[in-house]
């Protein structure tokens, strides 16, 4: 299988330094030597998954908008309709919050569909889309879809993949001090953890000087992407200055209750969403001996968001198949995913868990990556959790 395999026929013992202690074993690992190509994973779905149709994705995205505007709509009645008493209207806006943030996901979706031009075949219409709808949601378009596309040919590459890189040392902190450090982590995440990422490049891959989302001059980006950034750089600044005029005219307050929040939410559901997709236990990270895109790519977990996986289009439940094929229009890809199901066997990974609790047990175990003692290759790397300080005076005594 060419890379992979030749790194297979190459493994050798790990020294006792160099291997950590496996953990308890809280959940099964997908194995790692993949034995197929991609060639043969793309002639086990039916050809007609990777057919891309515009007027379909625009029905979906003329739907998802449509259900937008009719959310806020209903929104402008909470204050004459809905009654004050026993806290009425703070539950009227909090169902308004989460609806909102919820759809407005549903359409950050779609734009992530433009970036892998899964959209359309047109990359104008495409650019065009992501660009207004991204734009919409405060996302740099342009600058979001290059590290995207580096994130997906380097998935779970220890030192170039894009986001949610883990260090490859135990390091200790308040947030592994305690539970409730582990808590304060995970709100952390969930509410900064986009601009961060986007700012400052927290939780990406090292870079040689300052990494951000924005500045062109940034080493995120090459030379001749620059006018993307640009261009994207430009599209925000008009959609900030709409929204400061709207702010200016109806109040900031009713801004942040409008828009704000379910801002906010998007952002929350963004990150959760993402973090879940690589970060688990059962999965492992590679070295430069070690990877290939097809092993890259299966290091990707399904999992079920109920009624959301529909709000979402499927963006959690087939992140396998959109791995495999990311220019795959996501109404075809569970049937792709039915169809790789089928081939990968026990090299799919689906969990059922709810999300809280996989979210609990990811952030809670997953803090760094190393070889250990169930493998015999230092390019397969496994997560491991940093002990609290009391946890390592308990077991060195």
């Amino acid at each position: 299988m060419g890379k992979g395999t030749k790194a297979k026929t190459q493994k050798h013992s790990l020294s006792q330094n160099q291997a950590h202690a496996a953990p308890t074993v809280l959940v099964k690992r997908v194995p790692t030597d993949v034995p197929f190509t991609l060639k043969q994973l793309r002639e086990a779905v039916p050809a007609h998954c990777f057919e891309r149709s515009t007027a379909r994705s625009m029905l979906h995205l003329i739907f998802n908008s449509a259900l937008v505007a009719l959310t806020y709509y209903a929104s402008t009645f909470i204050e004459s309709a809905v009654p004050t008493v026993y806290g009425a209207q703070y539950v009227a806006w909090a169902l308004y919050w989460v609806v909102q943030g919820c759809l407005c996901t549903g359409l950050w979706v779609l734009a992530h569909e433009a970036g892998h031009r899964a959209f359309s075949p047109s990359n104008l219409v495409n650019d065009a889309v992501g660009l207004v709808v991204h734009s919409a949601l405060l996302v740099p378009y342009h600058p979001w879809r290059i590290s995207h596309g580096k994130h997906h040919g380097n998935t779970n590459h220890i030192d170039r993949d894009e986001v949610f890189v883990p260090g490859r040392e135990p390091v200790s902190s308040f947030i592994t001090e305690t539970w409730m450090g582990r808590v304060a982590g995970i709100v952390i995440m969930l509410t900064l953890g986009w601009p961060a990422y986007l700012v400052a490049n927290i939780a990406g891959r090292p870079y040689p000087r300052w990494a951000n989302h924005f500045l062109p001059s940034s080493p995120v980006f090459s030379k001749n992407q620059k006018w993307d950034v640009i261009v994207s750089d430009l599209a925000l600044l008009i959609v900030v200055a709409a929204l400061g005029y709207l702010g200016s005219q109806y109040g900031f307050g009713w801004l942040a209750m409008v828009y704000g929040v379910p801002y906010l939410i998007v952002n929350f559901w963004l990150v959760l969403i993402t973090y879940l997709q690589h970060s688990d236990l059962a999965l492992p990270h590679y070295d430069n001996s070690e990877w290939t895109y097809v092993r890259g790519a299966l290091c990707t977990v399904d999992r079920d968001y109920g009624i959301l996986n529909h709000v979402f289009h499927h963006i959690g439940d087939t992140h396998v198949a959109h791995h495999l094929f990311s220019q795959m229009p996501f109404y075809h890809a569970e049937e792709a995913t039915r169809a790789l199901k089928e081939i990968l066997g026990p090299y799919y990974l689906r969990d059922t868990t709810p999300i809280a609790i996989a979210l609990w047990r990811s952030f809670n175990n997953c803090d760094y990556v190393a070889p250990d003692a169930t493998t015999d290759s230092e390019g397969i790397l496994w997560y491991h959790r940093v002990p609290s300080s009391s946890e390592a005076k308990s077991k060195s005594s």
